[in-house]
């Protein structure tokens, strides 16, 4: 019978293509990732990987090894986990990827709350502006948008994305407020560079009425950061594209207002990913659970809305 470690050392070098990312995940070192999926070969007595200086590569039998145990193994670590908690409890630590200004400003503020239902948690949460590799990364649960749905990941669908445009009111004060998206051309423009493509995302505004308009406007500044294209929005530097969640604090504050309120653009859906084993970690069944009240709670589908009226 093999230990459980030959097995997973094997399916995390399998997830990740290499014995050192496998090892960070499991807190090995790669030498000893490596030994335990040498020691699985030579009691299966075939060759798991092809190795090489820059990756590892499946044979066909180590493909078809990975697919026959690849969910069964999840499956019982999910087991095993559940257990070792006290009175079968939430416990350990709980890896979270989330976007930072959703984190900090509608997640951050309940974590008191989520705490003091599961003290044995121990969150880890990153805030950053990337799609993370949830299996590879070893993330219990992401919240964001436009993740590729990998082999064993699931989404939960929270809420739509709705991107809007705004400005402060001290700028519009000094420029004509525009009635069309057209008329965006006529404006300072604060674009946001993706941190993925490197790319400055163009966008196409709908309305109520099922018009459309691709906005053509021309970037005077460009941030890779959506708190600072939001920032620079406030200091009446000109007008951003943002979605709503970003600069609904502000909004509802009047430090900015919605420069076409009847136009918006979709950015697919706001969702919390998770593996999509069947026996979830305690800790990460209690996070999805609480995520998931807590937007109903916060009304967060609405006040996430565009104006569509």
């Amino acid at each position: 019978m093999e230990t459980l470690a030959n097995l997973e050392s094997f399916v995390r070098s399998a997830e990740s293509g290499s014995f050192s990312a496998a090892a960070r995940r499991l807190a090995l070192t790669p030498a000893a990732v490596s030994r335990n999926v040498a020691i699985l070969e030579r009691s299966l007595g075939v060759r798991l990987f092809q190795r090489s200086t820059r990756k590892l590569t499946l044979t066909e039998a180590g493909e078809a090894f990975l697919s026959q145990i690849g969910s069964p193994l999840e499956d019982l670590q999910s087991a095993i986990a559940a257990v070792s908690s006290d009175n079968g409890q939430p416990a350990g630590v709980l890896k979270i990827s989330l976007a930072p200004s959703l984190g900090m400003e509608y997640l951050l503020p309940h974590l008191p709350e989520f705490l003091q239902r599961h003290p044995l948690v121990r969150p880890e949460w990153h805030f950053e502006n990337r799609t993370v590799d949830l299996i590879a990364e070893g993330y219990d649960a992401a919240i964001g948008g436009g993740f590729d749905l990998a082999n064993g990941v699931v989404a939960r669908r929270l809420t739509p994305l709705h991107v809007i445009a705004v400005a402060s009111p001290a700028y519009l004060a000094r420029h004509t407020p525009p009635e069309t998206p057209a008329e965006l051309n006529s404006l300072h423009c604060i674009a946001l560079r993706s941190l993925m493509t490197g790319r400055i995302r163009s966008w196409s505004m709908r309305n109520a009425q099922g018009d459309e308009a691709v906005i053509t406007a021309q970037e005077t500044i460009v941030f890779n950061d959506p708190k600072a294209v939001r920032e620079a929005a406030r200091l009446g530097l000109g007008v951003a594209l943002l979605a709503v969640p970003d600069v609904l604090a502000l909004l509802e504050s009047g430090e900015l207002v919605s420069v076409l309120p009847q136009w918006w653009s979709d950015a697919g859906s706001l969702s919390l990913y998770y593996s999509s084993r069947q026996l979830l970690p305690a800790k990460t069944r209690s996070f999805i659970e609480f995520v998931v009240e807590l937007f109903e709670r916060e009304n967060y589908a609405q006040r996430f809305a565009a104006n569509q009226g």
